[in-house]
C-alpha cells in the first residue's frame, strides 16, 4: 500500500530541520494549495487568510506562484503585489524586473485547437473550454458520467490534428499545451536563475496538489539532496515524487503561518 508522505505541519520540527538552516525560496500551486477546488474556475477563491498570509511570507522570504492559470488571472485571484507569477504551466512569467514567455510562436496552434473544440464540445452539457494565452484547459467536473467519455474522444482527436501541442491531464480536466520541453518544474529552474536564487544559502520549496505539479516535484528532487522539497497536497494516499505532504488548503496556510512565524523568530 502506498503512504503518504509525511506532513509537514504535523512534523513542523523535523520539517524545519531540514531546511538545513538555509533560506527557503517558495513556488506556490494556486487551485488545490491556496484555493479549494471549485466546479468552475472563478469560483476558487483564494481566503483573505492565505492571502494574509502569503504577504506576511513574501516579507520573509522569496514567494512565486507557478500555476496552470493564465498570468492575467493567476495575478487578480492572488492579488499580492511584488510577487513572481508564472501562468500557464511556466510559460508566461512576470515579476518586478522579470518578463518572459515560452512558446509564443504555438498561440496561432492553440487558436485553431481552440476553435475546433469548441465546435466539438458546446452541445455536451457541463464541458467548460477555458483559454489561456499558452494553453486550453477543458474542464469535465459538471459533465454528465456517461458523456465524460466523449468530452475525452474530443479532445484527443483535436490534439492528434494538431501535432504541434501536446495533452496533459489534471483533476477533472484534459489541457492543451505547446510540445515543448517545458513545465512547471522547468519553470522553476528558469526563476531560480533569473532572481539570483541558485546557491547553497536558498533552499527552494514547490507546494502543490495536481499531475503537473509533479514535473516540479521531481525537478528538484533530481537535483539531489538539498536541492529543493516537494509538498504534495493530497487527502489520502498517491504516488508523489514530494518528499512532505500537507491535507489541503486549509493546513497549507496554516503551515505557511507557522513558518512565518519560524522565520521571523
Amino acid at each position: 500500500m502506498t503512504l503518504p508522505p509525511p506532513s509537514a505541519f504535523a512534523e513542523f520540527d523535523s520539517f524545519a530541520a531540514s531546511l538545513g538552516g538555509r533560506t527557503p525560496a517558495f513556488f506556490l500551486d494556486y487551485d488545490g494549495t491556496l484555493a479549494a477546488i471549485a466546479p468552475r474556475p472563478e469560483l476558487a477563491v483564494m481566503p483573505a487568510e492565505a492571502r494574509m498570509v502569503v504577504r506576511r511570507l513574501s516579507a520573509l522570504c522569496p514567494v512565486a506562484f507557478v500555476s496552470g492559470r493564465d498570468l492575467d488571472d493567476l495575478t487578480a485571484m492572488v492579488a499580492v503585489d511584488g510577487l513572481v507569477y508564472a501562468g500557464s504551466h511556466g510559460f508566461d512569467l512576470r515579476g518586478p524586473d522579470l518578463r518572459r514567455q515560452v512558446g509564443v510562436e504555438y498561440v496561432a496552434d492553440l487558436d485553431i485547437a481552440e476553435r475546433s473544440l469548441h465546435g466539438r464540445l458546446d452541445g455536451i452539457a457541463g464541458a467548460l473550454v477555458e483559454r489561456k494565452r499558452f494553453a486550453i484547459a477543458i474542464h469535465t467536473r459538471q459533465v454528465a458520467a456517461p458523456e465524460k467519455s466523449m468530452v475525452a474522444d474530443a479532445v484527443r482527436a483535436v490534439v492528434e490534428a494538431q501535432p504541434r501541442l501536446r495533452m496533459t491531464g489534471g483533476k477533472e480536466l484534459f489541457e492543451l499545451r505547446p510540445n515543448l520541453p517545458w513545465d512547471k518544474g522547468r519553470a522553476v529552474l528558469a526563476l531560480l536563475d533569473a532572481l539570483g536564487l541558485e546557491g547553497a544559502i536558498t533552499m527552494p520549496i514547490y507546494i502543490g496538489d495536481d499531475e503537473t505539479d509533479e514535473d516540479a516535484f521531481r525537478t528538484l528532487a533530481e537535483r539531489g539532496y538539498g536541492g529543493g522539497i516537494g509538498i504534495r497536497v493530497m487527502e489520502g494516499p498517491a504516488e508523489t515524487a514530494a518528499t512532505w505532504s500537507l491535507h489541503d488548503p486549509a493546513e497549507v496556510t496554516a503551515f505557511l503561518d507557522r513558518l512565518a512565524d519560524w522565520l521571523a523568530g
